[in-house]
């Protein structure tokens, strides 16, 4: 599953401010790029191509996702049947997307309702990481001059663009099949 990748570098960047080592990683990353890559390593990738220094408060968060939805491309074209889903879609048109999400896994259908509702739940809850402890922190905001670096940055890994439609290769939609498509009627 994937996001608008600003939505994600913003959400990253509160998760930075309750969780005190991957802050310190943050700061540190200003002023090394070493930082940068051994935050990457230590997610089990090869953090070499991401040895950049953390320039804008939204950078962890958009190198965060170019190092995931690349690994994702790349096991794509070397032949593995993986398929991605984006939060956006899944947000936007819960019964259809978890109708598609079921259908794809194999799974019964029926198990619609139950999974809407857990839409209803905060997943990190009781946690330092739950939305009612990390939603008062103030957001960075996406300057122009922040838009183009990252922008910059997102073509040298060839993802799509901020401001574009951010939508990746085989991600599964409310398109992909015909019994999907009369879900989106109101069923």
């Amino acid at each position: 599953m994937y996001r608008d990748i600003v939505s994600v570098a913003k959400s990253i960047y509160r998760l930075t401010m309750v969780l005190p080592s991957v802050r310190l990683a943050y700061i540190l990353g200003q002023l090394s790029g070493r930082m940068t890559k051994m935050m990457v390593d230590s997610m089990g990738f090869d953090g070499s191509a991401f040895c950049l220094r953390v320039e804008s408060d939204l950078m962890c968060g958009v190198i965060l996702s170019a190092v995931t939805t690349t690994s994702y491309l790349d096991m794509r074209r070397r032949g593995f049947a993986v398929n991605a889903l984006r939060y956006e879609d899944l947000v936007a048109r819960p019964v259809s997307m978890c109708r598609i999400i079921l259908e794809f896994c194999h799974l019964p259908v029926s198990l619609v309702t139950l999974a809407i509702k857990a839409f209803d739940v905060d997943s990190q809850r009781n946690s330092v990481l739950a939305k009612s402890s990390i939603r008062h922190f103030k957001e960075p905001q996406l300057t122009p001059q922040t838009k183009a670096k990252l922008n910059e940055l997102l073509q040298n890994y060839g993802m799509p663009l901020i401001g574009d439609s951010g939508i990746i290769e085989g991600t599964l939609t409310v398109q992909d099949t015909e019994k999907t498509v009369w879900a989106t009627n109101g069923v």
